[in-house]
């Protein structure tokens, strides 16, 4: 008995002192942003653990479990069930996963989540028409969005907005959806991400009245439509930055549209930016974000993303 106590005992310590380490995390802590994960860091697991409910015997039998919903629900002849077994009754475990994650092991609702996933697609079409990498590529190239190549302390990955330069007769609100559609696909095929998940910096300097008159409400729905319940990621922030006093005008329209989780998650810096700097290490934002790093590169974001 004593063997097995102090086995007890020695996994305890080992789990503390990781919860120890996730208190104290640096951006050197995670694994790169682009590509697959070779290694989920432990601290990483251990975080998997805590905050999604997540074992290896949990996983196995949560995608056994999603399975069975699924073809009970299609099989009952639920048409959006049935979408949901189109799209994912061939894939792999892994693809089934990251809903479980993003829903922290509650399966009901993580193929309500599918099945949101599913709806997205069937309410908006016009976003997933021949929807390529190549067919958005020069959009993340102009950078919108962009995307950080460090993740934060936090081990999430960074979205960046930047709408000073957006002209949105060039580069319309639709083309900028896409290519958030297809980052985030790509970049949910990461183990740390689906875990650690996102978190977006928008730059409202120089946003003008103009801009926020030719944003339609339609548009915004859309993509508040985007960032709850159609994707398996995990939104853990909004950060605005340096909007202007018309910018309520919009956020207004937005906010009716947001759940309560969401709306908890909005920070709006305004120029005060101390507690932004909290948040994220100025030596991996770019300069555009008030960060020490260089201007934002887009095309170098496009090659890592896709080649």
């Amino acid at each position: 008995m004593a063997v097995v106590s102090g086995t007890f005992r020695m996994v305890s310590e080992e789990e503390q002192a990781l919860r120890s380490k996730l208190e104290r995390l640096t951006v050197k802590d995670h694994g790169p942003v682009f590509g697959p994960c070779a290694n989920v860091p432990d601290h990483t697991i251990q975080k998997a653990k805590d905050e999604l409910n997540e074992t290896e015997e949990k996983r196995v039998l949560a995608v056994k479990e999603l399975r069975g919903i699924i073809k009970e629900k299609a099989d009952g002849g639920d048409d959006l069930a049935k979408g949901v077994q189109d799209t994912f009754g061939e894939k792999p475990d892994g693809t089934l996963v990251r809903f479980i994650r993003a829903r922290k092991y509650d399966v009901p609702r993580a193929f309500d989540l599918m099945k949101g996933y599913v709806r997205f697609r069937r309410d908006y079409p016009e976003l997933f028409e021949n929807l390529t990498p190549e067919a958005v590529r020069s959009t993340i190239e102009a950078g919108y969005p962009g995307i950080l190549s460090s993740r934060d302390k936090y081990g999430r990955v960074v979205l960046l907005f930047n709408i000073e330069n957006w002209d949105y007769e060039e580069i319309t609100f639709d083309e900028i959806l896409r290519a958030y559609c297809v980052i985030l696909e790509k970049l949910l095929e990461n183990e740390e991400t689906q875990i650690n998940g996102f978190c977006i910096i928008e730059n409202f300097k120089g946003f003008t009245m103009q801009q926020a008159a030719g944003i339609k409400p339609t548009e915004l729905k859309k993509m508040v439509d985007m960032l709850q319940d159609s994707f398996p990621a995990r939104f853990k922030a909004v950060h605005f930055i340096h909007q202007p006093w018309y910018f309520t005008t919009t956020y207004n329209v937005v906010k009716p549209l947001m759940k309560s989780k969401l709306l908890e998650r909005v920070f709006v810096h305004g120029d005060e930016l101390d507690n932004y700097y909290k948040e994220f290490d100025a030596d991996i934002l770019p300069s555009e974000f008030d960060g020490k790093g260089s201007k934002y590169d887009g095309k170098a974001t496009a090659t890592k993303l896709f080649d």
